[in-house]
């Protein structure tokens, strides 16, 4: 059973409120010490929480302050101490954004997506190469993803992406309102590839480039491959497993 726990929380007042609470009743044994972080907010702030801790080899236990909270947990202040002995892990490795633009090249950790967005009312026109050979000679859209399975269910499933299992070797890739070619829908790619973007008519059509939080203007090349030599470790309730959350979400209607 876990004995030293950090708290954190979002800005959210509600959740201000109940870390303190949370710290009064369990004690915080702060963030050098703790075997458990324990992650108050949405799953926004899960991402910022697994960004801050990234290295430490401490696992994060979130409980959702939030709007969506598919990376939390449901709230209870009690019994937190058995929930936490009980609780199934979930190991997470990101993808690793190198993007070039004007201002040089940029590197950011993305648990989530990479996502490519244009910048203005016209459509962003890409080359798509995978492991060195172009697969899109031009792709015209209003943008792209590439996924980790943890994120299929976020911004790639709005995008009508698949969900991948979370222990699943692959990453998902899906375009933004895609117009040529127009029955292109995405690919299903191996985790060990590499990506590149190179963006066509860079000044006349800018894209922003985004891994998880971090964004970056006016890029002109973007490259995407998954990084295993970082991983994270997230805790779900006993039932309520990141695996049987990606199951049961495939089955929403």
């Amino acid at each position: 059973m876990p004995d030293q726990l950090h708290f954190v929380a979002s800005e959210a007042s509600e959740a201000q409120a109940m870390l303190l609470k949370l710290r009064a009743r369990y004690g915080d044994a702060g963030p050098e010490r703790a075997s458990v972080i324990v992650a108050l907010g949405g799953d926004g702030f899960m991402l910022q929480t697994l960004h801050a801790f990234l290295g430490r080899n401490v696992p994060i236990y979130g409980m959702n302050f939030g709007s969506v909270g598919f990376l939390m947990n449901e709230f209870a202040e009690e019994e937190l101490t058995a929930r936490l002995a009980a609780a199934a892990p979930a190991r997470v490795h990101p993808l690793l954004m190198r993007a070039q633009s004007p201002h040089g090249l940029k590197e950011a950790l993305a648990f989530n997506e990479v996502s490519l967005i244009r910048e203005t009312r016209q459509a962003a026109k890409l080359r798509v190469t995978v492991d060195g050979k172009v697969r899109l000679n031009e792709l015209s859209c209003d943008g792209i993803l590439v996924s980790t399975p943890a994120g299929s269910t976020a911004y790639n499933l709005s995008a009508h992406g698949p969900i991948l299992p979370i222990d699943s070797a692959l990453l998902a890739m899906t375009p933004l309102s895609p117009f040529r070619p127009r029955r292109w829908r995405g690919a299903l790619l191996p985790r060990q590839v590499q990506i590149r973007f190179d963006i066509l008519e860079a000044e006349k059509r800018p894209v922003s480039a985004t891994a998880d939080n971090l964004e970056v203007r006016d890029v002109t090349r973007v490259d995407v491959a998954a990084d295993r030599s970082r991983e994270m470790t997230m805790l779900f309730d006993a039932g309520h497993s990141l695996d049987e959350r990606v199951l049961a979400e495939q089955f929403l209607y």
